[in-house]
């Protein structure tokens, strides 16, 4: 079978996309709410919470692109394609909160 292409539109980069941007807001904030034991915290940096939203966004397009349709193409069905597009998008929200941790413990 193909293998789908770089920045390619398909299911799984539109997965990857929502939870990579999204993932990227709400990793920003949460590991200072936490340290600080405040939810004001959550929200304290919004320049840099937009940053992370269109960093993360971009790279759960081009990752979850890439992991959507090989999951999709092993398993033959639609839900692995958006499992595998979640997991792509998973890669930067994740990277972000280590980020983001190290920031506010140093």
């Amino acid at each position: 079978m193909k293998k789908p292409g770089f920045g390619e539109f398909n299911l799984g980069a539109v997965a990857g996309v929502v939870t990579g941007s999204v993932g990227g807001l709400l990793a920003l904030g949460l590991p200072r709410a936490v340290y600080y034991g405040s939810l004001a915290q959550m929200f304290s940096l919004p320049i840099l919470g937009v940053l992370a939203f269109l960093v993360g966004g971009v790279l759960g397009w081009f990752l979850g692109g890439q992991t959507g349709p090989r999951f999709g193409m092993r398993y033959g069905r639609l839900g692995a394609e958006i499992l595998g597009g979640v997991l792509g998008g998973v890669i930067p929200t994740a990277l972000i909160l280590v980020w983001a941790w190290y920031m506010v413990r140093h």
